[in-house]
């Protein structure tokens, strides 16, 4: 492929089936100790590689690379500050949960309400516009940011605003009993 013995020269890299095919045979060894040691869990980091390679395919007629190797080491950073970001805002919220609950002597009542809250809120999200309901989701309970959904999802920001906005709108609607 070239004579200087590095399969992915220091020029921009076009993706076609061939070129993936070889960076997923080389890379994914690195990738994926980059999110264990990172995380020090297999089965998401295995998830992380997976996702990488996902969207480094669905991505590839946008992308410019120039540097492949470190494109999905710096994938791979990004992937497992996400998760422990996620996780960290995952174990907060259940902590405070948690706290909240054994310092009310109204405990069962509160958890029965905040169930029934919960569960209402999922009804309502579930009858939002498909792509509203993808981006309210992404937003709120995955914790991403609204670059984040909009590149994933190849939409401007302003758009990702939107979908929020509306989602929010029909949920205060929605909830106007509570």
């Amino acid at each position: 492929m070239e004579t200087t013995g590095h399969p992915f020269p220091g020029r921009l890299i076009k993706i076609d089936k061939e070129s993936f095919e070889m960076a997923y045979e080389l890379y994914w060894e690195k990738v994926f100790a980059v999110c264990y040691n990172n995380i020090k869990e297999v089965e998401p980091a295995k998830g992380m590689v997976q996702e990488i390679f996902k969207s480094l395919w669905e991505r590839r007629a946008e992308l410019e690379i120039e540097k492949m190797e470190h494109y999905l080491i710096r994938s791979a950073k990004f992937k497992t500050f996400e998760y422990i970001r996620n996780k960290v805002n995952r174990q907060k919220h259940n902590e405070f949960q948690v706290m909240d609950c054994s310092v009310s002597s109204n405990c069962t009542e509160e958890q029965v309400l905040f169930n029934d809250l919960k569960e209402k809120v999922n009804v309502l999200v579930d009858t939002l516009p498909c792509q509203c309901k993808r981006v309210y989701k992404m937003s709120r309970e995955q914790g991403m940011s609204n670059k984040e959904i909009a590149d994933l999802l190849y939409i401007s920001e302003r758009a990702v605003e939107y979908h929020i906005t509306k989602a929010m709108s029909r949920l205060k609607v929605g909830l106007a009993s509570y």
